[in-house]
């Protein structure tokens, strides 16, 4: 394949990142073609991003998308071959789409997205509400990775790759980072999974190393 792959949607985006961070890990050249979401231009039919252009067909539903780039580019090395851990891989990348980023987007992501970029006035009350059940399902995860490993169980896979994106977004507010920093093991898988090359070359244009009020 010689075209680039084309993911249309935000550049700013966590599941348009996810499917970048997998195109890397495939080795696959890949170009972002800037769409917001509910645009005609994006042929989500249910005004969704991202939608994607790959080996002749369009694509959607990321989970679906980045399943079909590791399997037919990758030789599935994101997907744990053992089917009890593929269940875990699969059961995180769940939790991470059903809860986590429903959770972090509306209450903490979004309200200072719509600050530093579109000039609103920070929905301070909207984090307020939402900070104990961010703080709670923070200390979930991180006691899970104390218990057994969770997720990095399976070694560096899918599961790392939804979870990562969605907790970076998280990790760029002043809440967030404070909320991650005190917890045990998952700054450390965060840096882990930071450093790696694809998580690298695919790097949101605010991040900076540090958080920005």
């Amino acid at each position: 394949m010689t075209k680039p792959v084309q993911i249309f949607g935000p550049v700013v985006s966590t599941y348009v990142r996810i499917i970048q961070i997998v195109c890397e890990e495939a080795g696959l050249r890949h170009d972002v073609v800037p769409t917001p979401a509910n645009s005609p231009d994006n042929r989500h039919p249910f005004g969704k991003v991202p939608v994607v252009h790959l080996d002749g067909q369009e694509m959607y539903e990321t989970a679906s998308v980045v399943n079909y780039i590791d399997s037919a580019h990758n030789d599935g090395a994101l997907q744990p071959s053992d089917p009890l851990m593929r269940s875990v891989s699969e059961r995180w990348i769940g939790i991470a789409n059903s809860y986590l980023f429903p959770l972090f987007e509306h209450g903490l992501v979004m309200p200072y997205i719509m600050h530093r970029y579109a000039g609103e006035p920070l929905d301070t009350k909207r984090i307020s509400d939402s900070l104990p059940g961010i703080a709670k399902t923070l200390s979930f995860l991180d006691l899970e990775l104390q218990r057994d490993g969770a997720w990095t169980s399976c070694g560096f896979s899918m599961a790392d790759i939804f979870l990562y994106t969605v907790l970076r977004g998280v990790q760029l507010t002043p809440h967030g980072a404070a909320g991650i920093a005190q917890m045990e093991r998952l700054p450390q898988w965060m840096e882990e999974c930071h450093t790696r090359a694809s998580m690298a070359a695919t790097a949101w244009p605010m991040e900076s190393g540090s958080t920005a009020s």
